[in-house]
């Protein structure tokens, strides 16, 4: 009697086993968007990778860099930004990006650097700075530009941000040039903040 039970269970627990429904697969999230990022951020991962190249760096500037592949940023930040770094022991300078996409004009996404060129000193009216003077970061450095520029920003409410850092012989410190249009060259209207200390320094028209 026990022999012919034991078939029985087993056809009767395979039965069982196979009524019963798959489990499903977890499902992947969906990948976020790449966020833009602030300026002072930006600067630090390209340090990182740059003192690679040469321990004695300093910046030369900073710039944002506006990309069509991510049209909606924040004033405070950049899809892209640029910066040049100089190093005296090897009389040279050289440019990195970072990149939230890949874009055109040679731009990849995350930290990619440019070619090396010749350094002798400074030129003209401005000059190299250690990255620690960078204190401020831009979402701050936006806040106090705009409570210079609460006339010009009503009148132009859909005006785009741009950025430049920034060290001038005439002040102590680098300055964030927070920008209103898509260039220095081309905008009539900009507010400079000490990237050190966060104050408002100088409105230029």
């Amino acid at each position: 009697m026990n022999k012919l039970l034991l078939p029985l269970s087993c056809a009767l627990l395979l039965l069982t086993s196979c009524s019963e429904s798959p489990t499903p697969a977890p499902q992947k999230e969906a990948e976020k968007p790449p966020e833009p990022i602030c300026g002072q951020s930006a600067l630090y991962k390209m340090y990182q990778v740059a003192r690679s190249w040469s321990p004695d760096i300093q910046v030369q500037k900073l710039n944002s860099v506006v990309l069509a592949e991510v049209p909606k940023v924040p004033p405070d930040k950049a899809a892209a930004w640029e910066a040049v770094f100089t190093s005296a022991e090897r009389n040279q300078s050289r440019s990195y990006t970072y990149c939230i996409v890949e874009s055109q004009g040679n731009l990849h996404k995350g930290v990619f650097a440019g070619p090396e060129e010749g350094w002798t000193g400074p030129t003209g009216d401005t000059a190299p700075f250690p990255i620690m003077a960078v204190k401020i970061e831009t979402d701050a450095a936006y806040q106090t530009a705009l409570k210079q520029a609460a006339e010009y920003q009503k009148k132009h409410p859909n005006m785009p941000i741009t950025w430049l850092l920034e060290k001038e012989s005439k002040h102590p410190d680098p300055l964030w040039r927070v920008i209103w249009g898509e260039s220095v060259g081309t905008s009539d209207f900009s507010i400079l903040v000490d990237a050190s200390t966060g104050e408002f320094t100088e409105r230029l028209h």
